[in-house]
């Protein structure tokens, strides 16, 4: 570890031990609450817009930028400081902000290797967090930081802003009252075309402007493949959890909400593979994952390439049409199937409740300020306050992550002898039956050894360890960089 590195981890061991003890401030309505926003390419930039949005109403004021990349960070600072007239500080390492006083909250839009460490860095720092989902890149890393908010008594927010929409409670509660019965099982989709990454013959050349060492952080450093650094590292294991755990996330959330399950399944298993194209990507880009709940199963649907053959061939996926999924349900949304009836999300804040026939009962929508309420816990210091408490974020995550362990541990089979082991359960033959006809539209051969069937693993939800796969234990964690591992915190 270098002297620097070294120094930075030291300090904050101190600083961890000196605040286990330190007492807590309550904020009063008129103390300024001081934002610094990590990762600001894409979703951070959004965070600085919910915070701005917040100025008024709960005094809240973006004061520093983070981002590796000093071009964008450069670009940030400028359109920051012109589209909401106030000036903040950038830097690349986010790790300088971290002593600042005028700093109460970090705000983590960085990829999703970094979620954990810089969540549990900022808390040991005295700061509270608002991550994005997933998380957590493992299951592990998930449980750590919410161990961290306990012992250091921090608000920590995740970013399922599902969880703050007025409509979605609507929807929860119209179902929880039982007006169509017990709820019976949860389908949820994310048809969302993602093209080829490319594969390149040589190393990406990662220009000087980009600190990669630090980019890299708790993952493996190694040269990459594809055609760019930014936004693909989410098709990449090293980095990124497939779009389960990228948009897929939100779904599986709002469908363990409805399903009230407040721990992990006990048995979990999935199908998939990467199809249609060969690029530098290990993720699934088609993928089924079942979550055997004994009441009340979740099933998720990943569906990566479009319906429509010719942009399949022409690689013209613009709001391509992902082709039929669950009744009454788009391309990113919830089934949740009930005795009589079932209630189709089609967002974040809407959905519309059907009986048997499928005649509309009634529809819900309505939006909601999931910074604010952030924010209005981080004033109370009452983490119960939170509509996303980092719990219920780390259990999401986590069914995320262990669809994905039971995928990367499959091997290749033909469909039909995947259709004669799955036919026990009928939802899932259903949702592999429409798999396989969306697949066969696009004259992609399954017929052969192609898509991987992960093994069924069974798990303690107790103690989030499997009790039947030693190898899927060891992928509950990952193996850290010197200087950059995330800590245990008990």
């Amino acid at each position: 570890m270098s002297t620097t590195r070294r120094r930075f981890v030291q300090g904050t061991l101190a600083a961890s031990a000196a605040l286990s003890t330190m007492p807590i401030r309550v904020r009063g309505a008129n103390d300024r609450i001081g934002v610094a926003v990590i990762g600001m390419r894409s979703r951070g930039k959004i965070h600085v817009d919910y915070v701005s949005d917040c100025r008024e109403s709960h005094n809240a004021h973006v004061v520093a930028l983070a981002e590796v990349d000093k071009g964008i960070l450069d670009d940030r600072v400028k359109w920051t400081e012109k589209t909401y007239n106030f000036k903040c500080d950038g830097v690349q390492d986010y790790r300088r902000l971290l002593d600042r006083k005028d700093i109460d909250v970090v705000s983590i839009a960085a990829t999703n290797h970094w979620h954990a460490l810089m969540a549990i860095e900022a808390m040991q720092a005295g700061k509270d967090v608002y991550v994005e989902k997933p998380v957590s890149h493992n299951v592990w890393e998930g449980r750590q930081i919410v161990n961290a908010a306990r012992k250091y008594k921090k608000i920590v927010q995740t970013g399922t802003q599902s969880r703050s929409m007025h409509g979605m409670h609507k929807m929860i509660d119209f179902v929880h009252s039982g007006q169509l019965g017990k709820v019976q099982y949860a389908i949820g989709t994310c048809y969302k075309a993602r093209t080829s990454i490319g594969l390149r013959d040589k190393p990406l050349h990662i220009p000087d402007s980009i600190d990669y060492d630090l980019w890299c952080g708790p993952a493996a450093k190694v040269d990459l493949y594809r055609n760019q650094l930014h936004y693909d590292w989410h098709w990449d294991f090293n980095t990124g959890c497939g779009d389960v755990g990228n948009q897929g996330i939100h779904q599986m959330d709002i469908a363990r909400w409805f399903c009230q399950h407040t721990a992990l399944s006990p048995r979990v298993m999935s199908i998939g593979g990467r199809l249609g194209y060969k690029d530098a990507g290990d993720t699934a880009n088609t993928q089924i994952v079942f979550h055997d709940y004994p009441e009340r199963p979740i099933f998720f649907e990943v569906r990566g390439l479009p319906a429509d053959k010719q942009k399949f061939l022409k690689h013209s996926w613009g709001n391509a049409d992902m082709g039929p999924g669950p009744k009454n349900v788009g391309s990113i949304g919830v089934l949740v199937q009930c005795e009589h009836g079932y209630m189709a999300c089609n967002s974040f804040h809407s959905g519309t409740a059907f009986d048997s026939d499928g005649k509309k009962i009634k529809s819900f929508s309505g939006g909601g300020n999931h910074m604010g309420n952030f924010l209005d816990a981080v004033r109370s210091r009452k983490h119960e306050q939170l509509n996303a408490d980092i719990l219920d974020g780390h259990i999401s995550s986590a069914l995320c992550h262990t669809g994905n362990i039971s995928y990367l541990l499959g091997s290749k089979k033909p469909a039909p002898e995947i259709t004669a082991q799955i036919k026990s359960h009928p939802i899932l033959a259903d949702s592999f039956a429409r798999m396989s006809d969306h697949l066969a539209k696009l004259d992609i051969d399954i017929a052969t050894p192609t898509l991987a069937m992960g093994p069924q693993l069974e798990m303690n939800p107790q103690t989030e360890r499997f009790t039947n796969s030693d190898e899927a234990n060891t992928m509950l964690k990952r193996e850290y960089r010197d200087g950059f591992v995330v800590p245990e915190v008990s």
